[in-house]
């Protein structure tokens, strides 16, 4: 194990070549070697839309599958994040069962916190809990005094997971994902979940220099550890802000738009090269395709595309063809079943599945998820039902 850790360090270090300013991606990532550069999800990402329109599903990976249940039996959440087998195989459970159009990378988004040393655990029934709170200036020196440089070695578990998920997916891209800036500097200052993040909004305006620099190290965190899992050979890249939606334009677009970019910037610079579409063109470079979704953002879409993401998830509340108006008609959206309809009746489900369907063809290009994750007490026959009913119905389409 310690050699084949050792390995997936080196080839993270080793995985790209400079050329004018631009990352390559190595020759054997999945991405550069063909295997998913043409696959539904990177063609609708790129702004394609491709004959099928792919699934995926936000927590796919996770508790509504009994083989998930199975393996993690006498087993704490973190520890399993860092297993490379565990997580690998974990990964791969849902493309197995229900045929999605790609992996979603299975980890925790507090996970780059623990391995650069902040005392963090995850809860059952309560979610990722901190030793301590970050209320104060001097909070905030003594967690940003941890660099976060220690995760280009600490995340060598991660880099080995993402390459034993993708070495059996083959031409099934996998997506990594980490937690947006704001998100973790809430479970920072908060301590823990909260239902209106009061803590972390009054330090954003009580505080506006402790803040920034919060936010700069939460963005290098969370951008190194997003960055790791592409080189490792994931094929796009989600940045997830699960509580933005408790921010005010204004807020979001001065306090947090600037860490987000930071965030996604570690990942910006990565390409490949794909054949020219005629005989004798040259290649033609693309970068990793990034996905940004949060949760209650309808009014932060724009704002958040404008960030350098290339997608734009969405979440329920909002259609996707008035998602796709507010974002002004040219970015590829990702979305939007409502997952308290999982639970419904067969034809409830399938009305407004093909109502998501519609709406989404009205966007550029249109990968379909849910508007949040899937719920533990999802039955997993739905969810593998539906993934044939929107291939079904985007191929007659």
């Amino acid at each position: 194990m310690y050699d084949f850790l050792l390995y997936a360090s080196v080839a993270h270090r080793s995985g790209i070549f400079e050329r004018m300013g631009e990352m390559i991606l190595n020759a054997q990532h999945p991405l550069s070697s063909g295997l998913t550069a043409d696959s539904r999800l990177i063609q609708a990402y790129q702004g394609t839309r491709p004959a099928v329109t792919p699934v995926w599903f936000m927590r796919q990976a996770g508790r509504s599958l009994p083989e998930y249940r199975e393996l993690r039996v006498g087993t704490r959440m973190l520890d399993v994040c860092l297993d490379p087998e565990l997580a690998s195989e974990i990964s791969l459970q849902p493309v197995r069962r229900h045929n999605v159009d790609a992996g979603i990378f299975f980890s925790d988004i507090v996970v780059p916190l623990k391995l650069v040393g902040v005392d963090v655990s995850i809860v059952a029934g309560k979610g990722p809990v901190l030793g301590k709170a970050v209320r104060t200036e001097a909070d905030v020196d003594e967690l940003t005094a941890l660099d976060p440089a220690l995760l280009d070695e600490a995340v060598a578990p991660i880099s080995a997971a993402v390459s034993l998920a993708v070495a059996q997916l083959g031409s099934t891209p996998l997506i990594g994902f980490a937690g947006a800036p704001f998100t973790l500097a809430a479970y920072l200052v908060e301590g823990g979940p909260s239902k209106d993040h009061i803590h972390a909004r009054t330090l954003m305006h009580a505080e506006p220099g402790a803040w920034a620099k919060l936010m700069a190290w939460t963005a290098d965190v969370t951008g190194r550890f997003l960055r790791a899992q592409v080189l490792a050979g994931a094929s796009a890249a989600q940045l997830f802000d699960s509580w933005a939606g408790a921010l005010s334009l204004a807020d979001y677009a001065a306090s947090v738009t600037p860490a987000s970019a930071a965030a996604i910037a570690h990942v910006r610079d990565l390409s490949y090269s794909v054949p020219g579409k005629e005989d004798g063109a040259e290649p033609v470079d693309r970068n990793v395709p990034i996905v940004h979704f949060g949760v209650g953002t309808g009014e932060l879409l724009k704002a958040m595309h404008n960030i350098g993401a290339d997608v734009v998830g969405v979440d329920y509340r909002v259609p996707l063809d008035e998602a796709n108006r507010r974002l002004g008609g040219a970015v590829p959206v990702q979305g939007n079943v409502d997952p308290a309809l999982l639970a419904a009746p067969w034809p409830v489900l399938e009305a407004h599945v093909r109502d998501v369907l519609e709406r989404g063809r009205t966007a550029p290009s249109h990968v379909l998820n849910l508007g949040h994750g899937v719920p533990p007490d999802t039955d997993p026959d739905v969810l593998t039902r539906l993934v044939s009913l929107v291939h079904d119905v985007s191929a007659a389409d």
